[in-house]
Formats: structure tokens, C-alpha cells, sequence
């Protein structure tokens, strides 16, 4: 399948981390998770970050998603610097512009597959009504339409990593932060999610930030940032780049 990128222009970016670092301090130990980390995301790509464990990928995804300050640096999303956000504002702007969809699925068992989907908005104070039709358009996307008022308990692994797509996407969001979204489902399924999380991509133009070290997904990224150490040392281009 072909990409929807072109040629991009600074207004195209949807993600911009300029001279990132991120150091822990444990008494008086100090570990240096980010070194120094420049990358460029833009809008509408489907894009992967990859190393191996400990490199700091999980580290930048967590201060792109704003839930991590960076030590020095900025990070910009969708416009917007971190650093010159308060943590209200930044918690308003997740609600609002940034899905996540984990390794864990995170759904609550004791809810139905359509109660799981909307949290997000009845939190938000939509009208419950509202917010389950909703609900049940995003279910056809992810190709669990009628399956609304099941238990999530009766799912299998990938159908529970569908309800959680469609989790993340029912509040519209810009940007979508994926960490490891296949790694604990089997090869056959993990490709179909992939696939699905491309296909929502294409025709919604979500941008998709993904965190993975399953090298059987790289070939859908229009590019791979590749990390050792702290620092991006690689970006290539993926097979569905145009």
C-alpha cells in the first residue's frame, strides 16, 4: 500500500524534539536514558521507533506522550512545547490530541467491550448516549461491529487489542503513542493489528508514533528511527514510504 506522505513542510510536523536528554537520578547514581535525541515526525506518518531493550525508546515515547519531562531540550507536539505548558494544560491536551494503545490491552474486565471503548468521552462529561453511538462506529473500524455488549473477559487477544485501538481512537485524537502493540500477541494476529493500526492510518491520517522491537511489523512504517544507547543513531525509510 502506498503512502499518503509527500514532500513535507515544517507545518507538516507533528512531533519535533530538539537536543532531548533525560538523565534519572537514584542518590548518587545517575543514569543517562537520552542523550541528546533530534527527530522530526510528521503529520500523518506511520512511524516506528526501534532498539534494543534499555536504548531509551520507551524514555522518548514517554516524554512525546508528555507523561515524562525531558531533563534539557524541547519537545513539540502538535505545535505545542511541553516546557511551556502547565501540567493541566498538558493533561487537557492528551485528553483532547493524544491515544495510546499499550503492550497490555489496560481494559477493565468488569465492563463491556463498548463501556471500555468510551471512557474516555463520559469522563470527558459526553452524554452516555452519545457517547455509545460513537462507540459503535468506532467498533465497525476495527472490525468488531455487534460485539458491543460482550464482556471483554470473553475476547481473545487480538480482538481485546481491537477494542483497545478503538479505545484510543474515539476521542479523535492527531497523534496515536503505540508501545510494543504486538509483542504479546502471536505472529498471525500481531500482523493483522498492524495492519489494521496502517489501514486506520490511511484513512484517517492519525499520526502513528510506535515503540516496537518486533522486527516481523518494521515493513509498514513509512520510516524507523533506530536508537542505541540513548540517542538515534539510524532513520531509514520503511517499504510503504513513497
Amino acid at each position: 500500500m502506498a503512502s499518503t506522505l509527500q514532500k513535507n513542510t515544517p507545518s507538516d510536523i507533528a512531533v519535533e524534539c530538539k537536543d532531548i536528554t533525560k538523565t534519572f537520578v537514584s542518590g548518587s547514581v545517575q543514569t543517562h536514558a537520552l542523550r541528546g535525541v533530534n527527530l522530526s515526525i510528521y503529520k500523518r506518518e506511520f512511524f516506528m521507533i526501534v532498539g534494543p531493550s534499555g536504548c531509551g525508546k520507551t524514555t522518548l515515547l514517554s516524554i512525546i506522550a508528555g507523561i515524562l519531562q525531558q531533563t534539557s531540550g524541547t519537545c513539540c507536539v502538535e505545535g505545542n512545547d511541553y516546557k511551556k505548558l502547565s501540567d493541566e494544560d498538558i493533561l487537557s491536551f492528551r485528553a483532547q490530541h493524544v491515544g495510546f494503545i499499550f503492550q497490555s490491552f489496560n481494559l477493565i474486565p468488569s465492563l463491556t467491550v463498548l463501556e471500555n471503548i468510551t471512557i474516555p468521552l463520559i469522563i470527558q462529561g459526553m452524554e452516555r448516549e452519545s457517547a455509545m453511538n460513537l462507540g459503535e462506529d468506532i467498533l465497525e473500524k476495527v472490525g468488531l461491529k455487534n460485539r458491543g455488549n460482550e464482556s471483554v473477559t470473553k475476547l481473545s487477544g487480538g480482538e481485546q487489542q481491537r477494542v483497545a485501538i478503538a479505545r484510543s481512537l474515539i476521542h479523535n485524537p492527531s497523534l496515536l503513542i503505540c508501545d510494543e502493540p504486538t509483542s504479546a500477541l502471536d505472529h498471525e494476529t500481531g500482523e493483522k493489528i498492524i495492519a489494521l493500526m496502517q489501514k486506520i492510518n490511511r484513512e484517517i491520517g492519525t499520526t502513528f508514533v510506535i515503540v516496537t522491537h518486533d522486527n516481523r511489523i518494521f515493513h509498514y512504517a513509512d520510516r524507523i528511527a533506530h536508537m542505541d544507547d540513548g540517542r538515534i543513531v539510524n532513520i531509514s525509510q520503511g517499504e510503504h514510504h513513497v
